[in-house]
């Protein structure tokens, strides 16, 4: 027992040794200046940047802490990564970084965090005009925060890269950044177990895309306008809370064989083609959504199956519901904090739903059937739009609604709302105002 007691003192001792040697160098204007205070530092130093440029590309391969001025930056030759970090414990702080190659198959990147190292932080700063703004290729437990991240304006959306591209990183926290311009805003591919808050992201082709991302949480984060808002697929176990897609092109939701998931308290606005496209999903709860202002609220398919869909606001869209299938999908569920006790299925509001409520108790006395066998005939063929007008028409129309036995199937909600009051909390008040003001671009 005193041997150990006596090793453990020896080993505390060393610690706080380094700890009391860590200095604070500030590292003077001179060609490769930066490349050789990190190479003469010691671990733990902390190396401060005046208000000047910096040679890149560095490689930090100690753990160290580098900080940034107002005007101080690190400019690379256009070729390769500009800063590499190959240790643990490494933070990059209040930085301007510009000037990585170009070339995606390399990963040319404003920063790049490299596989197997632990705990690095990239905190407030700005990696401009860079091929991938910061790439977390197998680093764990790292964080990428209060950044602001611009991508280079001079190359056709196919050549781009992503803000932030993220391959095998568990344990890490993305948040509070400000990203633009680029092909995505976040990558994430074969990475599980990480944490996606507070982004805002426009001017882009995804906001948010993931392939093969189990155990994520993406909540507060804001897509506007962009070609397509937040992708999940071949996912499991995705938590997606309280994010808002604004204005973007083709897609505010897009779910892509996805299992197992949440997707709750997320609002898409004024969006172009889809609000949300569920394809190949199943046994997941898709709760507390407001959907409105697209070219079709809801549209479901490729098998997805066994969902959870309730307290939904599905509104102002110019079709609610796209489904051609043959068989009834049931859209009332019980809401996710009555799921352990008795309560009754609880439907969707949707804002072409005409129907009483005599007794008062916010459920539509009638249920919410949205197609019938001629949406079913247009979407299969489009040239039959142009007899939509024709009495015949109507007339199936008329007899399907009034016999819905007729009905070839397809979706039903038994229980609608009334309102889409209580349908969940919008994310909007929440997602604009996070309290950070991210660094402008120059």
């Amino acid at each position: 027992m005193t041997s150990v007691v006596r090793l453990l003192a020896a080993v505390l001792l060393c610690c706080s040794g380094r700890l009391a040697d860590a200095a604070e160098i500030v590292v003077g204007p001179a060609p490769d200046a930066l490349a050789r205070a990190i190479e003469t530092a010691a671990p733990g130093d902390v190396l401060r940047l005046g208000d000047t440029s910096y040679d890149g590309p560095v490689v930090v391969d100690k753990p160290l802490t580098i900080v940034g001025g107002r005007d101080s930056r690190i400019v690379g030759k256009g070729e390769g990564t500009v800063v590499s970090v190959e240790a643990d414990d490494v933070t990059l702080k209040d930085l301007y970084i510009t000037g990585s190659g170009r070339r995606l198959d390399r990963l040319d990147s404003g920063v790049a965090l490299a596989k197997g190292t632990r705990r690095g932080r990239v905190e407030g700063s700005r990696i401009i005009r860079n091929l991938i703004g910061i790439d977390v290729q197998g680093a764990i437990d790292a964080t990428v925060t209060g950044n602001t991240i611009v991508g280079r304006t001079d190359l056709h959306r196919a050549e781009m890269g992503s803000g932030i591209y993220v391959w095998n990183a568990p344990g890490l926290t993305v948040e509070y950044n400000d990203i633009r311009r680029g092909r995505d805003g976040i990558f994430v591919t074969t990475s599980k177990q990480a944490t996606y808050r507070y982004n805002r992201m426009q001017e882009l082709r995804f906001a948010f895309h993931s392939m093969n991302a189990d155990d994520i949480v993406l909540e507060h984060n804001v897509s506007r306008g962009n070609a397509l808002g937040f992708a999940f697929m071949f996912s499991r176990r995705i938590t997606a809370s309280d994010n808002l897609s604004d204005g973007d092109a083709t897609h505010g939701l897009f779910f892509n064989s996805v299992t197992n998931s949440s997707l709750i308290h997320n609002e898409v606005r004024g969006g172009g083609e889809k609000c949300m496209f569920v394809y190949g999903a199943t046994r997941n709860r898709i709760e507390g959504n407001r959907l409105e202002g697209c070219d079709i609220g809801i549209h479901l398919t490729g098998g997805a199956a066994e969902n959870v869909i309730t307290g939904n606001a599905v509104i102002g869209n110019r079709t609610q519901v796209k489904y051609a299938g043959t068989r009834w999908l049931e859209w009332s569920g019980v809401p996710e904090d009555a799921a352990g006790g008795a309560s009754r299925p609880v439907g969707n509001f949707w804002s072409d739903h005409v129907a009483f409520d005599i007794d008062g108790d916010g459920i539509a006395d009638s249920p919410y059937r949205p197609n019938d066998t001629v949406d079913i005939l247009t979407w299969s063929q489009p040239m039959t739009r142009l007899l939509l007008g024709a009495p015949a028409v109507q007339l199936i129309r008329w007899a399907q609604s009034r016999f819905p036995g007729l009905l070839p199937g397809g979706v039903i909600d038994s229980h609608p709302l009334m309102s889409p009051d209580g349908t969940g909390p919008r994310p909007l008040a929440t997602a604009l105002t996070v309290g950070y003001a991210p660094a402008g671009e120059n």
